[in-house]
């Protein structure tokens, strides 16, 4: 072991991430915002010592705040060399760490680490960089529009489950709800965890890199925005020029698969709570209903009401604002409509789609 070891920056375009161990040492909020996908979080700072230290950067000066985190860090350093030691037994690769633009924290750790005979790189420009090739790269993609496929029906009628059925068996699917950590409505964020903006484009990169070369994608209708998320203006464009296809499933299944999917036997407070979000936008008599059919746990019966007076209208009126008309598919179960999707997509070739590039 070298008396001096130094630090090697690398730069994002030469690294292959699964080579290494990836070190996300920021804070736990900055890590929970976006980080790099596989990354492990061994944070230097928790998020308020993190504020502390910015703090004193911009109120009393630079040195002032080197000295503060030196403070904060040194008693922990023990603990970070044993969290990578246990990585390294796991799995004998070097260390690859990062912080927000590649500064002081990833190379402090870089260096102890390198001092206790582990070989560890610090990324060069930190998270910012490998955003940057996140915005550039989805920019790319929308520079070259493709046609989609827009899966669209009234609620509870299985378009997920067709999205993930068509993924496993390798179409270019997009599922921009599992990307957003949300379902898409008031109540899309039961059971699942909505993820920021920045997380929801790395997802979307990830996928459109895996799929590679195609001809087009396969979305679920949805609208601008997804939970906390936006949606890119060339994937909405696509959406609204795409070829629709409408999925007509009977309405009592759609009731059990409401019920199924948000668990309200789990779940209830929360449902609860996101119904009352939707008072002012219900008539008081439609509330007062659902709410006693929560009451009584009848479930059923206030999916049923929410569907029959709230939710198919609402769909029913913004679908007169299409101008095309979408390819109606009867489903009686997820493998009968599979079928039918799958019989349209491979004659792509042979369709006229309503999409124009221009």
């Amino acid at each position: 072991m070298s008396d001096h070891p130094t630090v090697r920056v690398l730069p994002l375009h030469t690294i292959h991430f699964e080579d290494y161990h990836i070190i996300d040492v920021r804070s736990p909020g900055e890590f929970a915002e976006f980080h790099i996908e596989g990354a492990h979080s061994i944070p230097i700072f928790n998020d308020e010592e993190r504020a502390e230290v910015g703090t004193t950067y911009k109120q009393v000066g630079k040195e002032e705040a080197k000295m503060l985190g030196l403070s904060l860090v040194t008693p922990k350093l023990v603990s970070i060399v044993e969290k990578l030691k246990e990585l390294k037994q796991a799995e004998d690769k070097p260390f690859l760490i990062y912080c927000a633009r590649g500064g002081m924290r990833s190379h402090s750790v870089a260096t102890v680490v390198n001092l206790m005979g582990m070989t560890s790189y610090q990324l060069e420009g930190g998270i910012r960089a490998y955003r940057q090739s996140i915005v550039s790269g989805l920019t790319g993609y929308a520079a070259k529009p493709k046609p989609f496929f827009v899966i669209e029906g009234l609620t509870g009628t299985r378009k997920t489950d067709l999205l993930e059925a068509l993924e496993d068996e390798g179409y270019p699917v997009l599922n921009l709800e599992r990307m957003a950590g949300h379902r898409g409505s008031i109540f899309g964020e039961i059971g699942t965890v909505g993820k920021s903006q920045k997380m929801f484009e790395r997802e979307l990169f990830n996928r459109l890199t895996e799929i590679g070369h195609t001809d087009y994608y396969i979305i679920e209708s949805e609208s601008k925005r997804i939970g906390k998320v936006l949606l890119p203006d060339w994937i909405l464009n696509g959406k609204e020029k795409g070829t629709r296809l409408y999925i007509d499933y009977p309405f009592e299944k759609r009731v059990k698969t409401i019920c199924e999917t948000y668990e309200p036997e789990q779940y209830e407070p929360q449902i609860r709570e996101a119904l009352l979000h939707l008072k002012k936008r219900m008539a008081p008599d439609l509330f007062n209903d659902v709410l006693d059919c929560f009451d009584r746990q009848d479930y059923h019966q206030a999916v049923r009401l929410l569907l029959e007076q709230y939710y198919d209208p609402r769909y029913r009126y913004t679908a007169r604002h299409y101008q095309s008309e979408p390819i109606r598919i009867l489903m009686e179960d997820l493998e009968e409509g599979l079928a039918e999707i799958k019989r349209l997509l491979d004659g792509f070739s042979q369709w006229e789609f309503n999409y124009h590039l221009s």
